[in-house]
């Protein structure tokens, strides 16, 4: 059978289309050159990629002493320590109120009252601000030297003296203000009120009040005098 011209064309047309194919998939594709960089671009960073979230990686050593306390030569005790809420335009705001009364055990003592956004902050400023207000306790032959009768507020606080052996027969906060004011007997009376603060306050006004008689205060001096003879 005889294959007419134009046929013959056709035929062999696609057998060189499939063996052109054939070559193209058998060949590997040439890699592409890299990009030459832009003019004025910066070079790019060889450092490794910055670790991001826990581990601890991003975080800043503490600073030596930063932390710590001072070391306080006066002894303290928590009278209260209050959460306080201010109700503001924004909103509530938090704080704690916390009333601290310190002293040497020695003859001094004083109440600190101050407000923080948390405990430590309030505690801190209550003993800087007990600090600077500290009062001397006259004492004599280790008692405090007469009777007195205070009211602050609604509280109404008496305190007297006692002899040496009596120790101290008071009771909530009297108690705590003597004991860190180095008073060892001491008899002591609160009416009409349990608020600590109050009665602490009126306590401290009552030892503003005492004074030792001029008979009492020459013998004092003279003790004194012996003593560092």
């Amino acid at each position: 059978m005889a294959v007419s011209p134009r046929l013959h064309r056709v035929l062999a047309t696609e057998v060189s289309n499939s063996n052109l194919m054939d070559e193209t998939k058998t060949q590997p594709a040439a890699p592409l050159a890299p990009r030459p960089p832009a003019a004025g671009a910066a070079p790019a960073s060889t450092r490794p990629p910055r670790r991001m979230g826990g581990g601890g990686g991003g975080r800043r050593p503490p600073r030596r002493g930063g932390g710590e306390r001072e070391k306080r030569e006066l002894d303290q005790k928590t009278l209260a320590l209050d959460r306080v809420t201010r109700v503001t335009a924004g909103g509530k705001r938090m704080s704690f109120r916390a009333a601290l009364i310190v002293g040497d055990r020695k003859g001094r003592v004083g109440l600190g009252i101050a407000k923080g956004a948390d405990v430590q902050i309030a505690m801190d400023k209550a003993y800087r601000q007990a600090k600077k207000k500290l009062l001397r306790v006259p004492l004599v032959e280790d008692s405090i030297p007469h009777a007195v009768w205070i009211k602050f507020g609604s509280a109404r606080v008496m305190i007297k003296p006692a002899p040496r052996g009596t120790g101290l027969k008071c009771g909530g906060a009297v108690r705590v203000v003597f004991e860190l004011a180095g008073v060892p007997n001491a008899v002591s009376k609160v009416v009409n009120s349990t608020n600590k603060i109050n009665i602490a306050k009126a306590t401290l006004n009552a030892i503003q009040q005492l004074r030792i008689p001029k008979g009492e205060a020459s013998k004092a001096e003279s003790k004194d005098v012996k003593a560092v003879s």
